[in-house]
């Protein structure tokens, strides 16, 4: 009987901690699409290496976490340098979210196109978890001309669960564990 109530307080301690852990915040989910002006640091897309932003707004077509992010909304776009590949915190902000770019690849590059992609975190403002996220930049130069539109997507990632799996496997375990100790001896 002792070990029955040794067991069942450690299945009740276990559960408390899953059910504290469950309570973290929101990871951030969806699509955000941006759109506006760049201006690279030479005239052909085939050798620029950095750009600079402005006019930068969100366009339609967000969803999740972005769902109802008007379109027309300022955004706030970091200078940055794809070519080498740079960090750049604050890549873009919007609506209290902010990306952060960890990695760039230059996936086509021609004197008229240039796509870009990478990865980065998402971070928003409190109540949601930062969250790991990729994201794909896109300019065509018609002419040569120095100002170029572009546009921007973040999409996130899948989250891992943050444990919760685990503690029911440890709990159910346990459960088990008291059952066979109960009920065991014939």
């Amino acid at each position: 009987m002792k070990l029955y109530k040794i067991l069942l307080a450690i299945v009740a301690t276990a559960a408390s901690f899953g059910l504290l852990s469950s309570a973290q915040a929101t990871p951030i989910t969806g699509m955000l699409n941006i759109g506006g002006t760049a201006t690279f640091d030479t005239t052909s897309l085939a050798t620029a290496h950095s750009a600079t932003f402005s006019d930068e707004l969100v366009l339609g077509g967000n969803t999740g976490t972005f769902a109802g992010f008007a379109v027309g909304t300022p955004v706030v776009m970091a200078s940055y340098t794809f070519d080498p590949s740079t960090i750049t915190n604050g890549l873009w902000s919007v609506n209290g979210f902010t990306f952060n770019l960890l990695t760039s690849t230059v996936t086509d590059r021609t004197a008229t196109n240039l796509s870009v992609s990478g990865t980065g975190i998402i971070t928003g403002p409190p109540g949601f978890d930062p969250t790991p996220g990729m994201w794909a930049f896109t300019s065509q130069n018609a002419g040569g001309r120095p100002h170029d539109t572009f546009s921007f997507s973040a999409n996130t990632e899948a989250i891992p669960d943050g444990g919760m799996t685990l503690a029911l496997l440890g709990a159910g375990l346990m459960g088990l564990a008291v059952f066979r100790a109960k009920f065991g001896k014939v």
